[in-house]
């Protein structure tokens, strides 16, 4: 309190030192997945498009697995089954993390993000939904233009070599933990089919032991890699889509450490994990997805029928009102201020960027549409809007450069190579000082 009244927070100032380091130990992680993944979309669209697709098919399709377990998957399946629940598993944790210890962990601090997130996820849905209406089509795609892919928009930006500030990163990075978070759900509840109630009964059996093993703080991968194929074996049979045993794994797993740890059992899978699941597992992903027919007649059908083009619109327009509206919104609700070195056309840029949509986005658009022939114009819609998104995006971003280079050379500078950037120095013995730095 300061003469009597409240002070307004500040939003996108400068982060506490320890959350700027862990952000940025995971966003350099996620860049160069980042990079992975950009690089095989690449070859997909290039492989597909070729005298050679009819090898890519057959890769795609080729079926593998243990029939007598229910798990004989087609290599597509697998990436996306087996391979995304790695990713889906990260996501768990980073997001448990943030409820615990971090930005979201109180309602004061978690208010813009969450706000921002879910009119980011709501309205892309309302615009979907509103195209297929007029354009009399089905409204089954509802949930594919909600996510952000944060490895792509991290890529893009590592290939623009933008100085954009730690606040707006870490900002992207919590607007993505709750997007992943809503899209395992709409996957969860509705995406499953023929559920069998005995292998469901199975896994949440073996979610109770994982997390009983983590209550009486047992170590050893020996006890959790089996447990958790298991889990995630039983889940697959029994009718819900098998990458919901990855985030509530993640979520079980402990993210604060025991006073005789040094780090939690959370933070050491992620550790482990996060370069699997960025270097890995989801440019795996996109290399058997993200293959589809880019010919002018192709294209041409995204902007004639409703639903790709709901899915381009749902990505473009909706993701960037419902994140900036939501955000403006939230900041003004809760009276935080605006870092004064920023301006809210820095806000409307990084929605544009959220915009794309990736590697959730065609993976609830294979469970949406059952003919091959939507799928991949689902496929198709989900680039191109992502493809829009970017240039736009790099458009805002790139005319503000300057301004963000002079600001990430601030937070940066570290004179007295202490390894801690002189700037928390000084707001240390100034706290006030820090307000107005990014």
């Amino acid at each position: 309190m300061r003469d009597g009244r409240r002070e307004r927070s500040v939003f996108l100032g400068l982060l506490p030192w320890p959350e700027r380091a862990r952000v940025a130990r995971a966003l350099r992680t996620e860049t160069v997945g980042g990079l992975v993944l950009l690089a095989a979309a690449v070859v997909a669209l290039v492989w597909a498009n070729t005298p050679w697709s009819g090898a890519y098919e057959e890769i795609r399709d080729f079926h593998f697995g243990i029939p007598a377990l229910g798990l004989d998957l087609s290599v597509e399946h697998w990436t996306a089954d087996g391979l995304l629940a790695v990713f889906f598993l990260v996501a768990g944790i980073e997001l448990k993390r943030e409820l615990v210890v971090g930005e979201l962990r109180t309602p004061a601090t978690a208010a813009l993000p969450v706000v921002a997130a879910l009119c980011g996820m709501a309205v892309p849905a309302g615009v979907y939904l509103a195209t297929t209406g007029i354009g009399g089509g089905g409204g089954q795609g509802w949930a594919v233009p909600m996510a952000t892919d944060i490895a792509f928009a991290l890529a893009v930006l590592a290939v623009l070599s933008t100085h954009l500030p730690s606040a707006l990163r870490a900002f992207l990075l919590t607007l993505a933990v709750v997007d992943d978070l809503g899209a395992i759900l709409v996957i969860a509840v509705f995406f499953t089919s023929d559920l069998n109630p005995a292998a469901l009964a199975g896994a949440v059996a073996g979610l109770v032991v994982f997390y009983l093993l983590q209550r009486l703080r047992v170590r050893g991968w020996w006890w959790y890699v089996p447990l958790g194929v298991v889990i995630w074996a039983l889940m697959y049979n029994g009718g819900v889509h098998a990458t919901v045993a990855g985030v509530a794994m993640g979520l079980i797993l402990r993210t604060t450490p025991d006073e005789t740890e040094d780090t939690s059992p959370g933070e050491r899978t992620e550790h482990l994990l996060r370069p699997v699941s960025a270097g890995v597992a989801v440019p795996l992903f996109a290399l058997f997805a993200a293959g589809v027919n880019v010919s002018a007649e192709a294209l041409g059908e995204v902007f004639t029928r409703p639903e790709p083009l709901g899915v381009v619109l749902g990505l473009v327009v909706g993701k960037t009102v419902g994140i900036f509206a939501g955000t403006y919104l939230a900041a003004r609700f809760t009276r935080a201020r605006l870092n004064p070195d920023l301006a809210w056309a820095d806000v409307f840029a990084l929605a544009v960027l959220a915009g794309i949509g990736f590697t959730v986005a065609l993976l609830i658009g294979e469970l949406a549409f059952t003919t091959p022939a939507d799928v991949e114009y689902i496929k198709a819609a989900v680039l191109l809007g992502s493809l829009i998104a970017t240039g736009v995006a790099t458009l805002l971003i790139k005319r503000r450069n300057g301004i963000y280079r002079r600001l990430w050379e601030a937070e940066t500078r570290d004179e007295d190579a202490d390894g801690i950037p002189d700037i928390y120095q000084r707001t240390a013995s100034d706290p006030a000082g820090a307000e107005g730095t990014s």
